[in-house]
């Protein structure tokens, strides 16, 4: 009996010294999350500051990720001549529609923005722009009353003060919650981007990764020059919207940039890594330097 008690107390000494090494361990440490990311086209897991040091262009397989408004403003315009137009512009709720109130406020908090375009005047290479730059991160992107009037506003100041005007486009399409006042902001857009052609106006449209809908369908191809990022999706109705309606099965490049690219749509691809000397380029062209 003696001896069966010894052997439980051994156990038990065994037992209790094994969970103290245990909660004296030191805790794993894990990798915290921004140190890697995975691309979304290759899968690759990449360090994160070359993603940063590569304009947030994957450089395993050249996919270029969707970039904020504001990191897409710091990679063009040059240091410290960004001025804002229309900065507190927000959306209102006019058609009631249940839940808009929400979602405008869980994407104020998400980007720091009020909408989803980032509008105003800048240099580029020190030559003076009008230029608006739309953020998918805020609803997609989607053009609402507010999101027509300030690129309107931003393309009247462009055409008062003869300056070039750049747009860089990327949208899901019309915000659904505000009705057709949403839709009335295609035929606004693009009136006022006819009377700025119409004064002799360059403006260079850019569409990124993805401008569909209603904006593919108003200013975004209304560009003198026309200019697109690597793969970006282009296009108005989606791929299977349309395959049903022709009752065809539509290549598989379709609706990506270089496939307008081949069809005339889009008059250049250019690489993030370029994009702020191209625009400089073509500008200083324009206007005779």
């Amino acid at each position: 009996m003696e001896n069966l008690f010894k052997k439980r107390q051994e156990r038990l000494n065994i037992f209790q010294n094994a969970r103290k090494k245990i909660v004296h361990q030191a805790p794993k440490r894990e990798i915290p999350d921004n140190v890697f990311k995975t691309c979304d086209k290759c899968n690759d897991n990449i360090p994160y500051s070359e993603f940063i040091e590569n304009h947030y262009v994957c450089p395993r397989c050249g996919y270029h990720l969707k970039i904020s408004a504001r990191e897409r403003l710091r990679q063009i315009i040059d240091d410290n001549t960004f001025k804002e137009f229309d900065k507190d512009a927000t959306s209102k709720n006019e058609e009631n529609f249940i839940g808009y109130d929400d979602k405008l406020d869980k994407y104020k908090r998400a980007t720091g923005l009020k909408e989803a375009v980032v509008c105003g005047v800048g240099r580029i290479n020190h030559q003076k722009v009008a230029i608006a730059v739309m953020d998918s991160n805020f609803m997609m992107g989607s053009m609402g009353e507010v999101v027509g009037e300030k690129i309107t506003r931003t393309i009247e100041y462009a055409t008062k003060k003869k300056l070039p005007l750049i747009i860089s486009c990327t949208s899901g399409g019309a915000r659904m919650q505000e009705g057709i006042m949403s839709l009335m902001q295609m035929a606004k857009t693009s009136s006022a981007i006819k009377r700025f052609s119409d004064r002799g106006g360059l403006y260079i449209s850019i569409l990124t990764n993805p401008t569909t809908g209603g904006v593919s369908a108003s200013f975004a191809m209304l560009g003198d020059i026309i200019l697109a990022e690597p793969d970006a999706l282009i296009g108005f109705a989606g791929r299977r919207v349309i395959e049903k309606t022709i009752n065809e099965v539509l290549p598989p490049d379709f609706q990506r940039a270089e496939f307008l690219l081949e069809k005339g749509f889009v008059d250049q691809i250019v690489e993030r890594k370029d994009m702020k000397q191209t625009l400089s380029d073509l500008v200083a062209f324009h206007i005779g330097k």
